[in-house]
């Protein structure tokens, strides 16, 4: 999955001015961004984005600037740079093709933009077909190449603890949005958790109420079995991406006695992440959050 929320958010906010898109279409070997990632040009040169983490975007700029005065849409090809010398290429010892096309009806069709935060805002993907030859994009899943926009990735933070706290912060530098859910007011302060969307419902409606999808996480963190037996029960209900509970392998073992009993399905169980996280040795809740964050991050890129 590219990460394009920092492009399409730019392209809303230049709306109307002159822009150029470059777009990753096609990869080999270790390239440094994946299929459909973007680098949005504005006229005045400013830009948002990035097609190959630095290696060629002088050189995308100045055919960006090109496009945006006139010429026509071109397919560039980035391999392997002469490290002697001063060229354009990727030192990584990959190879890219970028479109790069005009925002304009004949060519990256500026509504597409609306319809794409349209779609995410109501938890649906979203496909962009593009012409290689005529740089023309349009809705649809059938073309030469085909981008699709996922919703954004989301977190469900059960139980306003210390290690939320940390967990929190750690999502938001990954530009995944956090919801932090306790009933517990006390907790569930601003002060606390800056940033993250608080919800003081009681977990299973919260949980039920933001209907996970593939591209959420539901992390409980309480140690309170009132509070994260009900949001886990809501989250395997869900075609929820990750499930995650804290605690001890022996407690664990009794949560999943507990949901059991409650009539969970062991296919759901088996879902959960328990103890939750990856074994890295964590110590303290910021080395806790960050075992938790990595786990998380692997399960969106396995189901991606």
């Amino acid at each position: 999955m590219a990460d394009n929320d920092s492009v399409l958010a730019a392209a809303r906010s230049w709306a109307g001015a002159p822009m150029a898109l470059a777009t990753v279409v096609s990869t080999w070997g270790s390239a440094p961004r994946p299929r459909g990632s973007h680098m949005l040009v504005h006229e005045d040169g400013r830009f948002e984005g990035s097609v190959s983490g630095g290696c060629v975007e002088t050189d995308i700029l100045a055919t960006a600037a090109d496009v945006i005065a006139g010429a026509p849409a071109v397919v560039k090809t980035y391999g392997v740079a002469d490290p002697a010398a001063w060229e354009v290429g990727l030192p990584c010892g990959g190879e890219i093709a970028v479109l790069v096309q005009q925002v304009s009806t004949g060519g990256f069709d500026p509504r597409l933009f609306d319809a794409i935060a349209t779609a995410q805002a109501e938890g649906r993907s979203f496909d962009v077909a593009s012409d290689l030859a005529s740089g023309r994009s349009a809705a649809g899943s059938q073309g030469e190449f085909v981008n699709r926009y996922d919703p954004p990735r989301r977190l469900l933070i059960v139980g306003a603890v210390q290690i939320a706290q940390r967990l929190a912060g750690l999502a938001r530098e990954l530009g995944i949005v956090t919801h932090v859910i306790d009933p517990r007011g006390r907790f569930l302060t601003e002060a606390r958790f800056p940033g993250v969307v608080l919800d003081d419902r009681w977990p299973d409606e919260a949980v039920t109420a933001l209907r996970p999808d593939p591209a959420t996480a539901v992390v409980t963190l309480s140690h309170d079995p009132k509070i994260d037996d009900a949001a886990l029960t809501a989250a395997l209900a869900h075609p929820t991406g990750y499930v995650a509970a804290l605690g001890s392998r022996k407690s664990h073992a009794a949560r999943l006695e507990r949901l059991r009993v409650a009539g969970v399905a062991e296919a759901a169980l088996a879902r959960i992440d328990g103890p939750a996280g990856l074994d890295i040795g964590a110590i303290g809740p910021a080395e806790i959050a960050l075992s938790i964050a990595a786990a998380m991050v692997r399960s969106f890129h396995a189901d991606a």
